[in-house]
């Protein structure tokens, strides 16, 4: 007769009914290709509001529709060699952008404190957008894994996204952003399409003076004839 199998030992031959633990709901990992989305050409931004190097709240969207160029520059840490030779690139080429009709505009995950000790120092005449949760970062395609940024610009043309420009060298980007908004500038026509600057009221034709008509100086009495033509005018009178 076989040996009897003990039910403890059967219980081992039954499928398990527990499920391994990796197989979860993947909700969560939907959710972080949802936040990962980047902006692409052609797209809208969406509505973000970010703080200035004052601490004042920006609409970002709502300054990408307002204005016809817009250029938007990250950079990783404010106030580090890179960032600073970037920075001061636009600067040095700020007054080409504003004849152009652009706005420029730094971000960084930098606290508003440190953008403005960034604008003090430098001298910088454009606002810096802090962003230390990578909001607009990671949406422009520029958030470093798992922190950081990368050196990028992006510009806005009519409220799209025209142009996009991750992982650039600091010199590269201020001078192709220029470069860029020129060519976009010449497209139109070679007008900027800026703020019409007041100008200096032309003078208007003064109504030309009627030419005076010549005085007719009076004329002289004819001079008397010499002697002899008196004489020969005269009669004669005989003796």
């Amino acid at each position: 007769m076989p040996p009897r199998r003990s039910a403890r030992v059967a219980s081992h031959d039954e499928p398990s009914s527990k499920k391994p633990k990796y197989e979860e709901p993947d909700s969560d990992s939907d959710f972080e290709a949802e936040e990962e989305a980047e902006l692409e050409v052609g797209d809208e931004l969406p509505q973000i509001t970010l703080k200035d190097d004052h601490e004042k709240e920006v609409d970002v969207a709502d300054v990408v529709k307002n204005n016809k160029y817009v250029v938007i520059f990250a950079y990783p840490k404010a106030l580090t060699p890179g960032c600073t030779r970037q920075a001061c690139g636009f600067l040095k080429l700020y007054q080409s952008f504003v004849d152009n009709n652009t706005k420029v505009y730094g971000l960084s995950t930098d606290s508003p404190k440190a953008q403005l000790s960034f604008v003090s120092k430098q001298g910088l005449r454009f606002p810096l957008l802090s962003d230390p949760e990578r909001q607009l970062i990671g949406l422009l395609g520029a958030k470093k894994t798992p922190s950081g940024t990368k050196r990028s610009h992006w510009i806005f043309v009519d409220g799209k996204l025209a142009v996009k420009k991750v992982q650039i060298l600091p010199e590269d980007s201020f001078t192709t952003a220029l470069s860029d908004i020129e060519g976009f500038v010449a497209k139109n026509g070679g007008e900027s399409k800026a703020e019409p600057q007041a100008e200096e009221p032309k003078a208007e034709p003064q109504a030309e003076e009627p030419e005076a008509e010549p005085k007719e100086e009076p004329q002289a009495a004819p001079a008397p004839e010499a002697n002899g033509a008196d004489e020969a005018a005269e009669p004669k009178v005989e003796a």
